[in-house]
């Protein structure tokens, strides 16, 4: 190993120009392609991939209602719905939708659209016409013929539905194409976003009308029009940690050398992202802002150690020479298990977070040319004023004065006592992590403030109908030709009555609640007549009536839905639904009846939130596989793989602990905050030990060591913990919610992670040197030059 990064740098420094021509080269090619990087977004990479609910979803799409839709509602401010302006708003509303680019044209259904039907029965028989006929136009809206609508939406039980249960909004709802059948291509759906707020809210909204809009569409664009906060926040963070590395060096020169390298490897990753043709997904914005300041983490141990080496007499030259050597292999080190903990996140099968852990993966291979290689090599050209090297000499000194109380955890007795309190910690982290929640924790979109508009918007469609954006759909597969099946039709209704009682369950849409409608209307309207009719045929002219009703049933009754509408979709309401459909299943099995999970956009959550669930716990099994492999074939020493991982799991579950009591659940957003803070974390375990050892090579016992190694590194690592922390800690204050929880998250584990590595690692590294001497020489991987 030694060998290996002698001959790397001299070959790297002996051809310093070279390379700084060539990284130069590089960063004008990747900025040429990374301007033609855009926002994109798309719902079928939010799909888990082989999932039970998934399939079941895809194999019925075009039967059932399909979970990508966009819903909207037009509201008078004071009044009613039902005026001759507001009901002409309604169909100017309806029209302008269903011609919008991306709208599947034939799923559109409100008041005014011909495939929502009004039946009654008459002394004539059965009738079933449009709701609002065809010859009924804006013009001819008198007061007896919106009477005469009001009449057939409460008849035909569409209160609730189409109209609202206070009468002052009406609905539209539409299914939206993934692919435009006319270019192939797919659907932009910022653009769409755009679209519904220039074409269908701006134009409508007025004094005494308001446009409601639900959505994914709409939560993506409004999530995207949030980006530019998202730049201005990481501009801040950026602006922070420049004067931050400033204080800490008190040179512009090694200032700039961090940032700029962090924001070359940047710049990189946006290219590489454009050559291999993807873009960046609005939930994965804040990424490439993550692993820049992973990149500012490794800069400021460059700096730290250039600092001391100058400080001890070197030129710049022999610094950044002994930077690059000293810091290779844990820097290294620490970009592999980055590299690694990212690239577990390929392991979970939903397309948008694979993209994630690729754009995240790039970033961090980046890292390890510029931060670790470029840092050290332009630094080699600068030359600093003289005095500087013995200002930043005292500056260190006077620095590390309170370290030396942080050391004295390394002495036998408080290491002792450190370990226990940390093991401690550990228990009641672990407990207090129990239950924790995976999903979304708030009605509405989690990705946006409860206050947004968008959340509004939901909240008040929720309160209004008794369909909404939230709801999920469980599919009967029965034998073929069940249309006359009464004893299915009656187990089928009986299980829509359980699941009504489920908590969450607003309302239950199904063949069976319709065909009791039915029936009641055949039989002149009365109410014991709202039953399963007792023989066959009568069900099957009943089930006959309902072909034009979409969603619920295929032609002969082999496919039934039950269409169970949400009050929200939180994370506690899709789980408990889910289980009370699983366990109805289990305890009421019907012969050649199958029961199946799940479709509509609780069904996709459902499916999200469990494949979060069961694939956290390998991903973290495995990146700390990594972590130990890669610390034993560093070290060679089994004791360096408890002290190093052990502080890194103990922060971890007190992370888990944070989020279950700040309400930040287990998202696609969330997760790589947890496999970044144990990057990071293990950033602080690679340095500090690293040093250990090179000090305990120099023959210092175990106390010693860790006194000068605190005094050394540990300054640094605090300082980077805060630098980024300060940095982040701005995102609390963004309009997208999930940046906030994000920045308050990851301020939380940067401080857990920096604690844990300059108290806890310490302590557990002294306690098992005195329990298991060592007996042979430490290995000192790379040079380590004093």
């Amino acid at each position: 190993m030694n060998r290996f990064v002698s001959l790397l740098e001299r070959a790297l420094f002996g051809h310093r120009a070279l390379v700084l021509f060539a990284s130069a080269l590089l960063t004008l090619a990747m900025a040429y392609a990374a301007s033609g990087l855009k926002i994109s977004a798309g719902f079928e990479k939010m799909l888990p991939e082989r999932h039970e609910y998934v399939e079941t979803f895809e194999q019925y799409r075009n039967e059932l209602f399909d979970a990508n839709r966009v819903v909207i509602v037009v509201r008078a401010r004071q009044g009613s719905i039902w005026t001759e302006a507001n009901l002409k708003t309604l169909l100017q509303v309806s029209d302008a939708v269903t011609y919008l680019d991306g709208v599947n044209r034939g799923s559109v259904m409100s008041l005014w659209t011909p495939n929502v039907f009004y039946n009654e029965i008459t002394e004539d028989g059965f009738l079933s016409e449009q709701l609002i006929s065809g010859t009924i136009t804006p013009d001819s809206l008198t007061p007896e013929v919106i009477e005469q609508i009001k009449h057939r939406v409460v008849v035909s039980g569409y209160s609730g539905l189409l109209v609202s249960k206070d009468e002052a909004g009406a609905v539209i709802v539409a299914e939206l194409n993934e692919v435009d059948p006319r270019s192939g291509e797919p659907l932009d759906y910022i653009a769409f976003a755009h679209a519904l707020d220039e074409k269908i809210r701006a134009p409508f909204e007025n004094d005494q009308v308001e446009v409601q809009i639900i959505g994914f569409s709409k939560v993506v664009g409004d999530i995207a029009d949030g980006a530019s906060g998202v730049l201005l926040f990481c501009a801040i963070a950026l602006v922070l940690t420049a004067l931050a590395v400033y204080w800490y060096c008190r040179s512009w020169k090694l200032t700039l050398l961090p940032v700029v390298c962090s924001l070359l490897s940047l710049i990189w990753q946006f290219g590489s992202l454009r050559i291999l043709g993807y873009g960046l997904d609005p939930l994965a914005v804040l990424v490439p802002f993550l692993v820049f300041a992973i990149g500012v983490s490794h800069g400021v141990q460059q700096i730290n150690f250039i600092v001391r080496q100058l400080a001890a007499g070197d030129d710049s030259l022999a610094a950044a020479k002994a930077s690059f050597s000293g810091l290779l292999i844990p820097g290294s080190l620490a970009l592999a298990t980055a590299l690694i903990s990212f690239g577990t996140m390929m392991l979970v099968p939903i397309p948008m977070i694979r993209e994630l852990a690729l754009t995240a993966s790039i970033g961090v291979g980046y890292k390890i040319i510029t931060n670790l290689i470029l840092l050290p090599v332009a630094a080699s050209y600068f030359r600093l004023p003289p005095g500087y090297a013995e200002r930043a000499l005292a500056q260190r000194e006077r620095r590390s004065l309170w370290m030396k109380e942080v050391a004295r955890v390394a002495k036998p007795r408080n290491a002792a006592l450190m370990t226990v309190a940390t093991l401690l910690l550990f228990v009641v982290a672990v407990l207090l992590s129990q239950g924790r929640h995976v999903g979304s924790l708030q009605p509405g979109a989690s990705e946006l403030r409860p206050d947004a508009r968008y959340n509004l918007d939901s909240v008040s469609v929720a309160q209004s109908f008794d369909i909404g954006l939230d709801w999920l759909t469980v599919v009967v597969e029965a034998p073929a030709d069940s249309c006359e099946d009464v004893e299915l039709f009656r187990a089928f209704d009986q299980f829509g009555w359980e699941m009504s009682r489920v908590p969450g369950v607003v309302s239950v849409e199904s063949a069976a609640t319709l065909t009791k409608l039915y029936n009641a209307g055949f039989n002149e309207g009365q109410p014991k007549m709202a039953a399963i009719p007792r023989d066959g045929q009568s069900l099957g002219y009943t089930l006959h009536q309902l072909q034009q009703s979409r969603g619920i049933r295929n032609a002969d009754c082999s496919v039934l839905a039950l269409n169970l509408y949400l009050a929200d979709h939180k994370a506690t309401t899709i789980k408990g639904l889910v289980a009370a459909v699983k366990q109805y299943r289990e305890a009421h099995p019907l012969p050649g009846v199958k029961i199946r999970l799940a479709s509509g956009n609780a069904g996709i959550e459902a499916a999200t939130n469990e494949v979060l669930e069961e694939s956290e716990l390998p991903m973290m099994l495995y990146v700390y596989a990594a972590i130990l492999l890669l610390v034993f074939l560093a070290y060679r020493d089994w004791r360096a793989m408890i002290a190093c991982c052990l502080p890194l799991t103990v922060a971890t579950f007190i992370g888990y602990a944070f989020m279950k009591y700040n309400d930040i659940g287990l998202t696609i957003a969330t997760l790589p905050v947890m496999v970044l803070a144990v990057g990071v974390g293990v950033d602080y375990a690679f340095y500090i030990y690293n040093r250990l050892q090179w000090h305990l090579a120099q023959g210092l016992d175990i106390v010693a060591a860790f006194e000068q190694a605190l005094q050394e590194t540990g300054v640094a690592t605090v300082f980077t913990a805060l630098t980024l922390s300060v940095g982040v800690a701005t995102w609390s204050f963004s309009a997208l919610k999930f940046q906030a929880d994000m920045g308050k998250l990851l301020t939380f584990m940067f401080m857990v992670n920096m604690l844990m590595a300059i108290t806890a690692l310490p302590a557990f590294a002294v306690v098992l040197e005195r329990l298991f001497p060592r007996t042979k020489p430490v290995r000192v991987p790379g040079l380590m030059h004093h």
